[in-house]
């Protein structure tokens, strides 16, 4: 059964499983359960022109290979991803043995090279909260898949980098992973590096992961140790960490900055690592699942969405129906935090079928939304029954 059909027909295992009793408890008393209340749950709608590709399944290998998270189960009680669904961008490389991440070499523009053996590493590690980590390639097509929140424990970066003692001129930090693959990548560059300010590692709370969810990383997920910048596109999250180089002023930026420079918003594809802007998440908002309900003789349509990124609480999100295409408040939006994400919902009532984009924005204008502004997460769907 492929990802449509279960969504057309599947969603009666989840009622049975208890899905349609918990289904407006979860998201507490608020004007959208309201409108529902008494109602009967008839199913989900699947998105439109969305790609029928696996989720929730390995596919590929090393640079090839991905993971999609499937976001539409999110709930509530459910936020955070498992590890075995949390998302791949890239597969761990056949080469990859582990004598090559043993140690982690500080190197460069340092007083004192120093040696970090992942084992200690391991043994030092603590609990560092909950983040998100979202692709700077997350596509609609791909059902936005290359997204994913979940527990890390680790080891602050900041703390163990000083013991390096870097130079007056050592103003930037380049990080990077094993990076060699027995075959050629049809859609990737080789190159797992990224190169940072220590204020930057130092104001995102950037850290040495080396567990997701109470256990060991998995090979595809960076074993042993891996990059976890909060905030940050996932392309900046090294995996594999081998190396981390003190640099000056003058460093070139890396080919894998390079590669994402569009995808986060840089101006142009700069030759100096200095002329990056942080590729930080900005504030920005999706549905993940659309619901059918019966609600006396009235059909109506709950959207549950979710909404991440960005640094400031807001107050208002607006959701827009094209057509007839006029912003309105969602139904219900509590913000716990801006990392990883929080939930929205809201109820709408068509007044005629037909196929519908819906659309999102942040009300208050001081907030940084540029994709959310240019339509990015914009999602669709096919309305036949009001």
């Amino acid at each position: 059964m492929n990802r449509r059909q279960f969504l057309q027909t599947g969603f009666s295992a989840m009622l049975l499983a208890g899905f349609e009793k918990t289904s407006l408890a979860q998201y507490g008393t608020d004007h959208a359960s309201d409108l529902l209340r008494g109602g009967e749950l008839l199913g989900q709608l699947p998105f439109r022109d969305e790609a029928a590709v696996p989720m929730g399944t390995p596919f590929g290998a090393e640079l090839d290979g991905r993971l999609y998270t499937d976001l539409s189960l999110l709930t509530p009680e459910h936020a955070l991803t498992s590890t075995e669904n949390f998302y791949v961008r890239t597969r761990a490389s056949e080469l990859l043995t582990a004598e090559d991440v043993s140690t982690i070499h500080v190197t460069g523009l340092v007083q004192r090279a120093t040696v970090l053996k992942s084992d200690a590493l391991i043994r030092s590690a603590k609990p560092m909260g909950a983040h998100l980590m979202e692709c700077a390639g997350n596509a609609r097509i791909i059902h936005f898949g290359l997204m994913s929140a979940t527990e890390w424990s680790g080891v602050p970066l900041s703390s163990l980098i000083a013991d390096a003692k870097p130079k007056p001129e050592a103003i930037r930090v380049q990080v990077s992973g094993f990076d060699n693959y027995r075959s050629p990548s049809r859609s990737s560059l080789p190159g797992a590096s990224w190169i940072f300010t220590p204020d930057d590692l130092k104001s995102s709370r950037a850290f040495l992961a080396t567990a997701m969810n109470g256990k060991p990383l998995t090979r595809d997920h960076g074993s042993p140790v891996r990059l976890v910048m909060p905030g940050w596109f996932g392309c900046t999250c090294i995996k594999w960490v081998n190396e981390i180089t003190f640099v000056d002023d003058t460093a070139e930026s890396t080919s894998q900055m390079q590669e994402f420079a569009a995808r986060t918003l840089q101006d142009s594809a700069p030759q100096l690592a200095r002329d990056f802007q942080p590729a930080v998440i900005d504030q920005a908002a999706m549905p993940v699942r659309v619901e059918k309900w019966k609600v006396g003789k009235s059909t109506r349509y709950r959207i549950i969405g979710i909404l991440w990124g960005g640094k400031e609480r807001i107050k208002t999100l607006e959701v827009r129906f094209d057509p007839p295409g006029e912003y309105v408040p969602v139904s219900f939006l509590r913000q716990e935090a801006n990392d990883p994400w929080s939930f929205w919902t809201h109820v709408w009532e068509p007044k005629q079928p037909g196929v519908y984009a819906i659309r999102l924005r942040v009300k208050e204008p001081r907030v940084r939304a540029r994709r959310l502004d240019a339509g990015f997460y914009e999602r669709s769907l096919e309305i036949t029954e009001v």
